[in-house]
């Protein structure tokens, strides 16, 4: 076989899709629907929990330009499926967990503000707002459920306390004996706010029928599932739907699942035969889009005389909102599990996990679900232990860490490699740990606290380990590469062409990407979970491994030699000075009638997981006057194995810090006790801004994962999985000479402000 020196190479490269984007040529899904397409607006409900008593639509339906209006029963006579998929996790007493249906409409009572009721479709929206206004809706309040945490009124008939699920993982019986015979126990309940995903694009998308195949254009995270879920929904066959994903401005994982507007939109495209398209508003996507995080964990740890962690143990209750989940588990407990110990040597830990509905929107996937829930609420309360028991943080991590590969975790995870002493070692060099003492002084006499945070963290790569790459071959020079993942702005097409042209020594300026087609793709994994470099990048290189292989064989037949070697950029041989690009082999082949040679195609499937880890340093300064922070300083140290293209894993880095920073200060969604989300607006929900932060330190020392042939370790998540913790445990620090006991995201000015009095009054 003809193995690829060059693959894997780190170099700097600038992104080839901003050309477009930055020239107004991009093809986002609203840019891009057909011409003459009708218009697409959902009725939804403005109260939290009722009953449907009264839906009249018949004065809608004859408002002018309408062409459809449609409710829960209507559907159902189109011979639409209503209810979506939801993922169903078995409890510790071996019994299911409640599977309520997710109607695309709301059938007969509505759980959340924002719940979608009917839609009307019409040939412009302003016709279409017009129609809605004149629906005679009456819902019948019925008491609304809010509390994290068992019980409360009955939102779901299937699930009596609201509970979802029961779960457990880990070693109890070991937990157990661990916490029974520890000499030191810390115990820390750790809060995490509910965020808004809030990406750049809302969702949307447009489908059409021909009479024989339908078309969904959505602007998700990947395009089988969404194809299987319409199939399914729609009764047709699959391979009467084509879906595809244009470019797309942000998805973050929440845009990874089916929503109910797709299937109505695509439901209405089929009855009417015309396209319809359907674009979310703001307050409509804060309102509907599946939130994240908004969980409590409530964690222990057991140490023995020497400060070693001898038990660790979590009890989570998380929130699901209205109904379940869509992915293969209740997301952030399935996922908070897999790195439940983070970078610690720790064997006797277990997880207690319990999900609860509430009438809010559905919670799911958020970048890194479940991971920086659990590097937060691990790190929360190993810097309370540190404290408590007058340790030097980063002493007491370092006593702990994992230091012997492979590894295997508590929960059966295999982490293959890495170098964690290292990694806190070189962190607090860069972030001159040594130096704070002097800068602590200097803001003091300013009359400022000085707070200065770490975190380690290890992510594990998710989702789907097998995936295809298809290489085809074109004239001068040119070829298409086809993906199963899919660039939500990551810059997938930069990294992947940049990846043939190491292998093949082809241009990468002619190297097509096509992603997000199931047409065109016959299978795919998507993206999420920090999979797509890693899995796709597998998959290409045994692509262009088999396609170089191919060529090698045919040149060693026509220049009729014992054997054809690729060096990275030509072919060549021993007893011969004939050498030849790829490029120039395909023409050959071309002229030669080998056809076969142009198209390769291979699939793969990972063995195991890589684990990207890391530390991360924040220093941030508080005015004790007005509660207000400042971020001063933030380094980051990561191991993400071989990189491909270091901007760009910088560029991810800085925009995981970022996301976690505004989860830890700025962001928090807040429902009144009605039920109504009051921060549906950019003037009540504060994004992170760019003045809120300094520049960003971001150092490497790569430990090349065995777990792929390439040696990565993904990143896509890793900023903000570092970056709670980090943040967090900065504020505790600097709270803590002031007297506060304990404090909880988000760290808002008032939030900070009155734990100080409460703490000068002795009320806390």
């Amino acid at each position: 076989m003809v193995e690829a020196a060059k693959f894997g190479k780190a170099q700097p490269a600038g992104r080839l899709e901003d050309r477009r984007f930055l020239t107004g040529q991009g093809r986002y899904v609203d840019d891009i629907a057909p011409a003459g397409a009708l218009y697409a607006y959902f009725l939804r409900s403005n109260q939290a929990h009722g009953r449907i008593t009264a839906l009249d639509l018949d004065a809608a339906r004859e408002m002018p330009g309408v062409r459809l209006v449609l409710d829960a029963a209507g559907l159902e006579g189109l011979g639409v499926t209503l209810g979506m998929r939801g993922a169903v996790l078995t409890n510790r007493d071996g019994f299911k967990g409640a599977a309520p249906e997710r109607p695309v409409l709301a059938r007969g009572i509505v759980r959340h503000v924002g719940e979608a009721v009917a839609v009307i479709v019409a040939e412009t929206m302003a016709q279409a707002l017009d129609a809605a206004e004149a629906i005679w809706l009456e819902i019948e309040d019925e008491p609304v459920s809010l509390a994290l945490k068992p019980g409360g009124p009955t939102i779901h008939p299937e699930a009596p306390g609201n509970l979802a699920y029961d779960w457990g993982i880990g070693n109890e019986p070991a937990a157990e004996a661990a916490f029974a015979s520890a000499v030191h126990v810390v115990t820390l309940e750790v809060v995490h706010n509910r965020v808004i995903v809030n990406p750049m694009e809302p969702r949307g998308c447009y489908a059409e029928w021909d009479g024989a195949r339908l078309h969904l254009c959505v602007n998700g995270q990947g395009v089988w599932n969404q194809r299987n879920e319409t199939a399914r929904m729609l009764g047709l066959p699959r391979e009467a739907i084509r879906v595809t994903n244009p470019d797309v401005g942000g998805g973050f994982g929440m845009k990874a699942m089916t929503y109910p507007e797709y299937i109505v939109v695509a439901a209405a495209a089929l009855t009417l035969g015309q396209a319809v398209r359907w674009t979310a508003g703001r307050t409509e996507s804060m309102l509907t889009d599946n939130a994240g995080r908004d969980l409590v964990a409530l964690a222990e740890l057991a140490l023995d005389a020497g400060h070693r962690i001898t038990g660790y143990r979590v009890n989570l209750v998380s929130n699901l909102g209205a109904y379940n989940s869509q992915f293969a588990q209740p997301i952030q407990s399935e996922l908070f599990s897999k790195v439940l110990t983070g970078t610690y040597d720790i064997q006797a830990a277990y997880m207690r996990a319990v999900g609860v509905y509430t009438n809010t929107a559905p919670v799911d996937a958020y970048r890194g679900a479940g991971r920086p829930e659990a590097i937060l609420t691990l790190e929360r309360v190993m810097d309370e232990a540190a404290r408590v028991l007058g340790l030097d943080p980063f002493e007491f991590r370092e006593k702990n860490v994992i230091r012997t590969f492979p590894y295997r975790t508590v929960v059966g995870e295999v982490i293959d490699v890495g170098d964690f002493p290292r990694i806190l070692s070189v962190a607090k060099a860069r972030g001159d740990v040594a130096g704070f003492a002097a800068r602590k002084a200097e803001s003091a006499s300013r009359g400022k606290l000085r707070g200065l945070g770490v975190a380690t963290y290890i992510e594990c790569i998710l989702g789907d380990p097998s995936e295809t790459a298809r290489l085809v071959l074109e004239p001068e020079g040119a070829s298409t590469l086809y993906v199963g993942t899919q660039s939500n702005g990551q810059g997938h097409e930069t990294v992947y062409a940049r990846m043939v042209a190491d292998q093949t020594g082809l241009d990468p300026e002619k190297v097509r990407v096509v992603q997000g087609d199931s047409d065109a793709i016959p299978t795919g994994g998507g993206t999420g979970g920090s999979r797509s470099v890693t899995v796709q990048g597998t998959a290409m290189k045994a692509t262009i491994n088999a396609l170089l292989t191919s060529f090698a064989a045919f040149l060693t037949e026509e220049w009729d030699i014992p054997e054809v070697t690729f060096d990275g950029q030509s072919f060549g041989g021993t007893g011969t000075n004939k050498r030849m690009t790829l490029a120039e082999a395909a023409d050959l082949a071309r002229t030669k009638g080998r056809q076969d040679l142009l198209d390769t195609s291979r699939q793969i499937t990972l063995e195991g997981r890589s684990f990207p880890n890391g530390a991360h340093l924040a220093e941030i300064e508080i005015d004790p006057e007005t509660g207000s922070l400042v971020l001063d300083r933030y380094t980051v140290v990561d191991d993400f194995g071989v990189l491909i293209a270091p901007e760009l894993a910088i560029g991810q880095v800085h925009g995981g810090v970022v996301q976690g920073f505004g989860q830890a200060v700025t962001e928090n969604a807040v429902h009144d006790a009605a039920g109504q989300l009051l921060t549906a607006s950019f003037m009540d929900y504060a994004m992170p801004r760019a003045d809120d932060l300094p520049m960003i330190d971001i150092g490497f020392e790569p430990v090349p994962s065995v777990a792929n042939p390439l040696g990565m370790k993904g990143c896509g998540e890793a900023g903000t999985v570092g970056a709670l913790g980090a943040v967090s445990n900065a504020v505790r620090d600097a709270l803590a000479e002031a007297g506060v006991k304990k404090v909880d995201m988000p760290f808002t000015p008032s939030r900070v402000w009155h734990w100080l009095m409460e703490a000068q009054n002795g009320t806390d």
